[in-house]
């Protein structure tokens, strides 16, 4: 994947000092400019100022109708205890996207976001401020979708109706953002991307439609190519994964979170695109309250594909070392879901079995009621080649009384004596 900074944003960050900012002693302080006017600019040159062993703090309300493009931050502390609220300009953020190609596939993605940051040591909130708040003014893009707008492929955001993400970390190293509350993302609500020792505590998130147009794509985190990441103690309330963890994801930790209406926590999707290699490993997510979901602990892996171009399957890798632990559900779909022909025909995937492996998976106390959406289903682990080392302790999980005892289904699990409940073939 490729980042094409625009050339805005050069020109950007060489603002000369804006009356909007008072600088003092590496110190910067951003004043609204008020009457509706763009806070964009002072913001950057907050940060052109005081990103280096300095603080910016943003105690009021902002609005921005600027892409926030910051590169060079280190050893930065950043005060948000205000509002920063993207403005619901479809015209100008989506032809000012950030063009990115996923996995060197030849469909370009494109996100734009408010806040991108690129660092090296950096501190996003101190818990002791107050939280602030990032508003991404979603309600137009929810219902967009619905007028002519694209998801693009596989969930991406599309090179026409580029949505925003609220807060990109791309590139960085020792970031901590803590105590923040995010409204109504157009997209997904945080981007992890190249990063490593990166860590959220203490995010409240809700992403609510108030038509009858679905909250679209608005995932909490999505983890890409990235190592050391640390989720605890949030709660999310969206309309997709709470916790997406994308191909080369490694050594992430989530626990201590409070997920409604979710997509899951979810390993993937994987092997989307043929001649790639993805991978995801060393993952323990413990301490989930999962309410009013789609899915619980969840994998998903393309089948394969007979294409060398694909981009509908047929990638290689693994899945290897993820832990659920006491993951607590109710009124939850598939409370525990491994699919290996995650959107992937059927027939295309009996004749080309998926490519990426998944093994060492471990289900540690995963309790509570599905929501009986797949009638006495409580389970299911389904893959299209071996799937090997998978375990169950402690499980514990109903369907609604109506439905009678739970049911669960397994295909391809080579070791069904390690889980604590009897499979049934789909």
């Amino acid at each position: 994947m490729v980042l094409l900074l625009l050339p805005l944003l050069l020109n950007l960050l060489s603002l000369a000092v804006s009356a909007s900012v008072v600088k003092v002693h590496r110190m910067c302080h951003v004043v609204p400019v008020g009457k509706g006017g763009d806070d964009g600019p002072s913001i950057l040159s907050a940060f052109n100022q005081c990103g280096q062993n300095g603080k910016i703090v943003l105690d009021q309300y902002y609005s921005v109708n600027t892409v926030l493009n910051t590169t060079g931050l280190n050893n930065v502390h950043i005060e948000l205890s205000g509002v920063l609220q993207d403005t619901p300009d479809i015209a100008y953020w989506s032809p000012n996207s950030i063009f990115l190609t996923y996995q060197n596939a030849e469909q370009h993605y494109s996100w734009t976001t408010l806040l991108l940051i690129i660092s090296s040591s950096l501190m996003l909130r101190f818990p002791q401020y107050g939280g602030g708040t990032i508003d991404g003014n979603g309600q137009v893009w929810y219902d967009g979708l619905t007028t002519g707008g694209s998801t693009g492929v596989a969930g991406g955001s599309s090179t026409t109706f580029a949505r925003p993400v609220p807060l990109t970390v791309f590139n960085s190293k020792n970031v901590l953002i803590t105590n923040i509350t995010y409204l109504n993302s157009p997209f997904w609500n945080n981007f992890v991307y190249q990063s490593q020792y990166v860590e959220y505590s203490w995010i409240t998130m809700s992403s609510h439609s108030y038509s009858k147009n679905f909250a679209s794509n608005t995932d909490g985190w999505d983890i890409y190519r990235s190592d050391h990441i640390t989720i605890h103690d949030c709660e999310i309330n969206n309309g997709d994964d709470c916790v997406s963890f994308k191909p080369n994801t490694t050594n992430a930790w989530v626990y201590n979170m409070v997920c409604n209406g979710s997509h899951g926590i979810s390993v993937g999707s994987l092997g989307q695109y043929a001649g790639e290699t993805d991978i995801v490993a060393n993952v323990l997510v413990n301490n989930i309250t999962m309410l009013n979901a789609q899915n619980g602990a969840r994998i998903k892996v393309f089948g394969g594909n007979p294409s060398p171009n694909s981009m509908a399957g047929g990638g290689t890798g693994y899945v290897k070392n993820i832990t659920y632990s006491n993951f607590y559900v109710n009124n939850t779909d598939f409370p525990i879901t491994t699919n290996q022909c995650y959107s992937t025909p059927a027939a295309t995937c009996e004749a080309y079995p998926s490519k990426l492996t998944i093994s060492d998976v471990h289900y540690i106390n995963v309790t509570g009621m599905s929501s009986g959406a797949e009638n006495a289903t409580v389970v299911t682990l389904e893959c299209s080649e071996p799937c090997t080392d998978f375990t169950a302790t402690g499980t514990h999980l109903v369907p609604p009384a109506k439905f009678g005892s739970p049911v669960y289904l397994c295909a391809n699990i080579t070791n069904t004596g390690a889980l604590d409940f009897s499979c049934t073939a789909p």
